[in-house]
C-alpha cells in the first residue's frame, strides 16, 4: 500500500465525462474556490422582519447628498425604498402623459356573496384594469346593510381579481359581508402604475397578445368616439369604427382588439375601419350578440396577426416579458422606468420623513418627466440609464414620436439635453439627440462602462461615447453575434463587462472576448433561454465572482446559478467556473458591496405570501426575502430562525495508472486521511465507487465518514475500478475549506 495524494484543480468541469475530467471537480453546490481551494460559501441573513410582496426584478443602491444610504427595489407590482431597516412604498400612480393621476371617482360597490369576500366595483368610465393590477380605495362610503365598515376599504390596497366588463372589476374585501347588496355607496379608485407579469412566458396565443404581452410589429391607436354595447359602430350607429389615426393598421380583412372585445373589419377609409363585425370570435357581451361598451380614446390594438382568436399564435411572434425596471440616479434623484412604459423620479433630498410619504412621479418638483409641449420623456421605453459624467438621460428602445406609444421602436435611442432630465427635442442650442441601431431586432440592455455606455441588442454590442458638439455621442459597433440574453444578464467590474448571451458567455475590455467555459454545455442545455429576461447577474467582488441566476427547463422562476471566478482565471485556461442548484441560494436580484459593506440579494418563493405592501385579499403574488450576503455560515430568516446552509462537492472518477493503462485494475483503498484547511462542526465525506464509467456511483463500505476537526484517519474498505470523492455538509453551524485528498491505495486485480 502507498499513500496516494491528489490535488484537484479549481472549479467544475462539466464539458468532459466523469472519467475524462482529470484532476477536476465535476459537480458543486454552494461551494466556491479561493486560492485554488474549495470552500463552503458564506451565509446570509434577512435584513427585515417583513417580506416583500411579489418578485423583485431590480435593485439599485445609492447615497444622497447627506450621506444617507438607500436601496430602490423594483418588483413586478411595486417600487420600494429600503432605508435603515424599513421598506417604504413609493410606487407611482397610474397617470396620463401630462402627469395627471388616473382616478375613478363616484365608483360604487356591490357585495357578491355572504359566503365569500368578493366585491364588485363599478366605475363611471372604462377603467382599463387587468387581473393582478393593484388599486387603492379612498373617500369610501358603503351602501347600507352590507355589514362591512368603510374602514375595511379606506386607504387600503387591493388586487384586481377579475374584470367582468370594461367598467367593473372584483376584489376581495377585508371581511365577509352579512348580506348581498346589488350596488351603492361611493368611493375613489386609484390604480397603481402597471409593471408587468411575474414571470416571462413564450409561445402563447389566446390571452397573451396586446393585453398582457407583445406581438411583433403590433400597431395601436385610440378610438375617436365611444362605442356602445351594440352591434353597430361608432356611437351605436353605422357600420364603421373611427380611430384617431388608422395609419399602420391592416388595410383589408383585419381585426382589432378594444378592451376585451374583438372587432373584425373588411377595409379602411381614411381613419375609419369599415364593414365591421362586433364581438368577433366569441368576445361579445355575455349572453348577447352585441359588442361591449368602450369609452372615447380607449386603446385599439391591431390583432390581425392572430391566426384565429382562440388559437395559439406562432411561438416566434409572441413574447410576454416579465415586469422589469430600470433604476439609476440623477444626482440624489432616483430615475425609475417601467419596461415599455413611463419614466418616474423620486427625490431623496426632500427633507425629513416627507420623502417616504412622497411617491415616485412624473411630476416630481424640478425633475418632471411628464410631457408638456416640447418637453418631457418618452412614454414607452425598454430601459433608461444616466450617463455618469455628462448627465444625459438615455432612453433605449423608445418612441420615435414622444408621447405616442405606438411609435415605440425597439432599436431607437433618445438622449436628453445635458443636465436637462426632461428636454429631448434636439435643437441648435442643446445636446439632445437620437440614434437608431441596426444590428439586431431589439435593444436588450445597457450599462455604464469605464469611459462609455455599452448597449446590447439581441445580436450585437455597441459603444456609445461622448464626442461633444455637434453629434454629442458617437456610436460604434464593437461586436456581433454576441447579443445579450436579458436586461439584467450583464455586469461590469474594474472596466470589464461580463454577460450571458444567447450562445455563450462573453466579456468586453475594449475587445469582445468569448469566455471559455467548462460548464457551458451543461448550462445551456439546462437553461430555458425563452426566459432570458429573468436572468439576474451580480458581482461579488469580495470573492472575485460573477454570478448568473437563471431558470432551468420547466421552471417558472430562477432555480439554478453559474459562477465565473475572474480572480482565479489564471489557474486554468478555461477560467474557474462552478454551478449550483440549492433552492435557498437562488436569487432574483443582486447588488455588490459598494454602497453597503456586504452584497444585498433577493430570494423569491412563489407559494408564500409577502407582508409589504399590505394587500387585502392578496393571492398568488408570492414572497421576496431581502438578504445580506456573506454573513455567518447559515441562512437567518425574517423571523430570526436559522436554516442550515447545505453544500456539496464531487470529484472526477479516478483510477490507478499502471503500465497497462488507466482503469485496467481495480482500486483497493484501505484508509483516507482528511485534510481540511478549516473545519467547523462536521462534514460528511463519501468515497464513491463504480466498475465502469457508465455505472452509477455507489457509496463504499463504511461510507459516509463524519469528519470532525479532531479526525485523523478513516478506514475505507473501498474497492472498484473507479473512485470519486464527495464532500457534503447538512447541519447549521458547519463550515469547511478543503485541502488535499490523501488515501492508501493500490491496484487490486482485474476482476
Amino acid at each position: 500500500m502507498s499513500l496516494f495524494e491528489m490535488k484537484f484543480q479549481p472549479g467544475v468541469d462539466k464539458q468532459d465525462t466523469a472519467v475524462g475530467a482529470t484532476d477536476r471537480w465535476i459537480d458543486s453546490d454552494n461551494v466556491r474556490w479561493r486560492y485554488s481551494l474549495p470552500e463552503k460559501v458564506g451565509g446570509w441573513s434577512s435584513l427585515l422582519t417583513d417580506t416583500i410582496v411579489g418578485v423583485a426584478r431590480k435593485q439599485h443602491a445609492f447615497v444622497d447628498n447627506d450621506g444617507n444610504k438607500y436601496v430602490a427595489i423594483g418588483t413586478d407590482k411595486f417600487l420600494l425604498i429600503y432605508f435603515e431597516g424599513t421598506l417604504y412604498d413609493i410606487t407611482p400612480w397610474r397617470s396620463d402623459n401630462a402627469g395627471a393621476q388616473t382616478e375613478f371617482t363616484s365608483s360604487t360597490l356591490a357585495t357578491d356573496s355572504t359566503t365569500a369576500k368578493t366585491c364588485t366595483i363599478t366605475t363611471t368610465s372604462n377603467h382599463s384594469l387587468e387581473v393582478g393590477d393593484i388599486i387603492v380605495l379612498d373617500s369610501v362610503t358603503l351602501p347600507a346593510l352590507t355589514g362591512l365598515s368603510a374602514t375595511d376599504f379606506e386607504d387600503k390596497k387591493f388586487q384586481v381579481l377579475s374584470v367582468p366588463t370594461s367598467v367593473t372589476f372584483t376584489i376581495d374585501s377585508l371581511n365577509q359581508a352579512s348580506s348581498v347588496v346589488s350596488t351603492g355607496g361611493s368611493m375613489k379608485v386609484q390604480p397603481y402604475a402597471t409593471v408587468g407579469p411575474a414571470a416571462q412566458t413564450y409561445g402563447y396565443g389566446f390571452g397573451v397578445g396586446n393585453f398582457g404581452g407583445t406581438i411583433s410589429g403590433v400597431q395601436t391607436d385610440e378610438l375617436d368616439g365611444a362605442l356602445l354595447a351594440d352591434t353597430a359602430g361608432t356611437g351605436g350607429v353605422g357600420t364603421s369604427v373611427a380611430l384617431d389615426s388608422a395609419t399602420g393598421f391592416t388595410t383589408s380583412n383585419g381585426t382589432i382588439l378594444v378592451d376585451n372585445e374583438l372587432i373584425s373589419y373588411t377595409g379602411v377609409s381614411t381613419n375609419d375601419l369599415t364593414t365591421i363585425t362586433r364581438g368577433a370570435y366569441g368576445t361579445a357581451t355575455a349572453g348577447t350578440s352585441n359588442g361591449q361598451a368602450h369609452s372615447d380614446a380607449a386603446t385599439v390594438y391591431d390583432a390581425t396577426n392572430y391566426t384565429q382568436w382562440g388559437n395559439a399564435v406562432n411561438a416566434s411572434d409572441v413574447t410576454l416579458e416579465p415586469g422589469l425596471w430600470s433604476l439609476s440616479n440623477w444626482g440624489e434623484v432616483l430615475v425609475a422606468t417601467i419596461a415599455n412604459g413611463k419614466t418616474y423620479t423620486w427625490n431623496s433630498g426632500v427633507s425629513g420623513s416627507a420623502r417616504f410619504t412622497t411617491r415616485a412621479s412624473n411630476l416630481t418638483t424640478s425633475y418632471q418627466t411628464y410631457i408638456d409641449g416640447d418637453y418631457g420623456n418618452p412614454t414607452a421605453t425598454r430601459m433608461t440609464l444616466v450617463s455618469p459624467t455628462t448627465r444625459h438621460l438615455i432612453h433605449c428602445g423608445t418612441e420615435t414620436t414622444i408621447g405616442t406609444a405606438s411609435t415605440q421602436d425597439d432599436m431607437f435611442i433618445r438622449f436628453s439635453d445635458q443636465e436637462a432630465i426632461n428636454t429631448f427635442a434636439p435643437t441648435a442650442d442643446n445636446s439632445a439627440g437620437t440614434q437608431r441601431l441596426q444590428d439586431g431586432t431589439k435593444i436588450m440592455g445597457a450599462i455604464k462602462g469605464k469611459e462609455n455606455i455599452l448597449i446590447w441588442t439581441d445580436n450585437a454590442l455597441y459603444s456609445m461615447k461622448f464626442v461633444g458638439a455637434p453629434f454629442t455621442f458617437g456610436f460604434e459597433q464593437v461586436g456581433t453575434n454576441c447579443g445579450l440574453l436579458g436586461q439584467n444578464a450583464v455586469v461590469e467590474i474594474d472596466g470589464v463587462a461580463y454577460w450571458m448571451g444567447n450562445n455563450g458567455f462573453f466579456s468586453f475590455d475594449g475587445t469582445v472576448n468569448t469566455l471559455s467555459c467548462s460548464v457551458e454545455d451543461y448550462v445551456y442545455s439546462d437553461f430555458d433561454t425563452t426566459k432570458g429576461q429573468q436572468v439576474a447577474a451580480g458581482i461579488n467582488n469580495l470573492f472575485t465572482e460573477v454570478i448568473w441566476y437563471y431558470p432551468s427547463q420547466g421552471a417558472t422562476y430562477n432555480d439554478k446559478y453559474v459562477v465565473y471566478n475572474y480572480g482565479e482565471k489564471t489557474q486554468l485556461p478555461t477560467g474557474v467556473w462552478y454551478t449550483g442548484t440549492n433552492t435557498n441560494s437562488i436569487r432574483t436580484t443582486w447588488i455588490d458591496s459598494i454602497v453597503y459593506p456586504k452584497p444585498y440579494a433577493t430570494q423569491f418563493n412563489s407559494t408564500a405570501t409577502g407582508t409589504v405592501p399590505s394587500i387585502i385579499g392578496e393571492t398568488g403574488l408570492g414572497q421576496t426575502v431581502f438578504f445580506q450576503q456573506e454573513t455567518g455560515t447559515d441562512q437567518v430568516n425574517p423571523n430570526g430562525s436559522t436554516t442550515a446552509l447545505t453544500s456539496s462537492l464531487q470529484s472526477f472518477d479516478f483510477a490507478i495508472q499502471t503500465d497497462k493503462g488507466m482503469g485496467e485494475y481495480f482500486v483497493a483503498m484501505r484508509r483516507f486521511i482528511p485534510d481540511f484547511k478549516t473545519l467547523t462542526g462536521k462534514v460528511k465525506v463519501v468515497i464513491g465507487i463504480k466498475d465502469y464509467p457508465s455505472d452509477s456511483s455507489t457509496d463504499s463500505t463504511l461510507s459516509p465518514f463524519n469528519v470532525l476537526p479532531s479526525s485523523t484517519k478513516f478506514d475505507t474498505r473501498a474497492r472498484g475500478r473507479y473512485a470519486n470523492l464527495q464532500i457534503e455538509n447538512e447541519n447549521a453551524g458547519e463550515d469547511w475549506r478543503y485541502g488535499t485528498f490523501q488515501v492508501d491505495v493500490q491496484a487490486d486485480g482485474r476482476r
